[in-house]
């Protein structure tokens, strides 16, 4: 087990153009040089031992596929490994320090190839998942002979085509090249989305949004995965605001279309027209994202092997082990015992009860206050700029107030928001009132950009954080199945219900929010104490190369 301690080299991070840095007061880093052979998260990572041959039990993706094999036949669709040459260069890169104008020129080049397509992606995730709620404005539902609880259970059959094919969909994630594996499954979205115009009836629908639910199932998870591998532990929360605001982006957008769609005087009803031409560009995206994003930077002909080598190096510090595929069973057992990873499904459930609601009903609840179905789909763009707004305001403050460790507090009172929104719109009469809450909603978009980021920056171990992550998704998934059926069809349009509904699981949100700060800082304050009475094994300067859970490594401090 090698360790590094604090206090040989100081050295400023060259990542500072970019998010500030989730470790409490651990901003002073130092090195050791054997250890740092071996920190490359997220990318299968080839070892090498004693007598400098590949370590078997290191190149861990398939049965010890390593990069001298030949790839012929089916395993040329497989990640690839690290040469281990490669592994060799960021291993000597990892003994220097890194030039900072060199880093933040291939941050700069990484950046500008990874971020607006996460992006654009995030756009069409959003507008694909709420097309639904656009055809419900014309006449989708009369078309289909839509009955009583029909429209809950197409809103609904999505998520559990998504529950259905989120543990098999990730599991293959580790399979195969990253990007490649995104581009396929938003391809698919696509034609899916085509697909669905097709419907003759109730029953078509519910196979194809089944389906749908399914390729989506992967998009998360891999936009995090991604993220993970390119950008600093410090620069995270940040990226992933970035791309997330590609959520409001996608709702002010998806109003546009609709409202352009809308006026569309063909022989088909426009709402077929919705799915035709949202699906098609789709998958048109698709095909330029899979020639465009690289897999991983080992593999990135954008990239020169220098820049591959310093994209690598960069990461030396990340409180990250090598990220190994293996299952280590005493920490599933950990997870199951750790009340947090119960914490972070709540956090994903009460966050997705409403969120499964407004997507689907939002429409449906304005155009109750009167508008007619063309000002509902133009008013969603103040509402979707609202969103994008919100997530780069709080990711801003995220990053200004990093140092003083207070990501929970920030997310509870952007959460106390969307309480008075929902509060607005099921006590008030008035169109404004109603309609200025329906906005202030949107703020939920920015608590989870960080609900994110909490749960990449504060799990350790390669086995918990899969779980951890798996928890938190799982909520999200349940939330949006729920949702809905608060929806009563006998209160349209006004879903007096719903939106109590909706309030009330914002409510218990900032109890989980909060109940999850005293599980960071709790142990982050005994650790401290510990540390100052000479204890070196809680030393928030060290750094341990082994795979080691948060719970187990006394180093490790959390974010709260």
């Amino acid at each position: 087990m090698s360790t590094i301690h604090g206090g040989h080299h100081h050295h400023d991070d060259a990542a500072d153009f970019l998010p500030a840095n989730p470790i409490p007061s651990a901003d002073v880093y130092s090195k050791d040089l054997e250890a740092g052979k071996g920190t490359t998260e997220h990318i299968e990572t080839a070892s090498v031992n004693e007598d400098k041959q590949p370590a078997e039990r290191d190149i861990h993706y398939d049965g010890g596929d390593d990069a001298a094999q030949p790839r012929t036949g089916l395993r040329k669709l497989l990640r690839r490994n690290p040469s281990m040459d490669f592994m060799r260069e960021v291993a000597e890169a990892n003994e220097t320090e890194l030039d900072p104008y060199e880093v933040k020129k291939v941050e700069r080049k990484i950046y500008w190839l990874i971020v607006p397509a996460l992006f654009i992606d995030y756009i069409f995730y959003y507008v694909d998942k709420t097309t639904l709620s656009y055809a419900a404005l014309f006449d989708f539902k009369k078309d289909l002979h839509l009955k009583g609880d029909n429209y809950n259970n197409l809103s609904s059959i999505f998520y559990i085509g998504w529950l259905v094919w989120a543990i098999p969909g990730n599991l293959l994630l580790a399979k195969f090249p990253l990007a490649k594996y995104l581009s396929i499954n938003i391809f698919l979205w696509g034609v899916f989305l085509m697909v669905q115009a097709s419907s003759k009836d109730y029953g078509d629908m519910v196979a194809f949004r089944f389906v749908s639910g399914m390729f989506e199932a992967v998009a998360d998870p891999c936009f995090v995965a991604i993220t993970g591998m390119w950008f600093t532990r410090r620069q995270q929360p940040t990226v992933i605001g970035y791309w997330y605001a590609g959520n409001g982006v996608g709702i002010a957008l998806g109003g546009l279309i609709g409202y352009g769609i809308g006026h569309i005087g063909g022989s088909l009803a426009s709402w077929r027209y919705e799915f035709l031409i949202i699906g098609a560009v789709c998958s048109l995206w698709a095909i330029v994202m899979g020639i465009l994003i690289p897999d991983a930077p080992h593999t990135a002909r954008w990239l020169t092997r220098r820049e591959a080598v310093v994209t690598m190096s960069r990461k030396r510090h990340d409180h990250h082990t090598v990220e190994k595929r293996q299952l280590k069973w005493d920490q599933v057992i950990e997870t199951v015992k750790d009340v947090k990873i119960y914490l972070y499904f709540f956090l994903g459930f009460f966050a997705n009860v409403p969120n499964g609601a407004t997507s689907n009903f939002g429409t449906l609840v304005i155009k109750g206050f009167g508008f007619s179905t063309l000002n509902v789909t133009l008013l969603q763009i103040p509402y979707g700029t609202f969103i994008a707004v919100m997530i780069l305001a709080a990711i801003f403050v995220n990053h200004k107030t990093h140092h003083l460790n207070i990501r929970t507090y920030l997310m509870a009172g952007v959460t106390c928001l969307t309480v008075l929104g929902f509060a607005l719109m099921a006590f008030t009469k008035g169109i404004a009132p109603r309609l200025i809450g329906y906005y202030l909603t949107g703020s939920s978009n920015a608590v989870f950009v960080l609900a994110l980021s909490l749960v990449s920056g504060n799990v350790g171990g390669t086995t918990k954080k899969v779980l951890a992550s798996a928890a938190i998704f799982l909520g999200v998934a349940v939330g949006n199945i729920v949702g809905p059926y608060s929806f009563l069809t006998k209160e349209a349009p006004t879903y007096h219900t719903g939106i109590i509904v909706c309030m009330c699981s914002r409510v218990a949100e900032i109890f989980v929010i909060l109940a999850l700060r005293l599980c960071f800082v709790g142990p982050n304050k005994s650790r401290d104490k510990k540390y100052q009475e000479g204890d070196e094994s809680c030393n928030p300067d060290v750094q341990v190369f082994v795979d080691l859970t948060d719970k187990q490594n006394l180093h490790f401090r959390y974010v709260a």
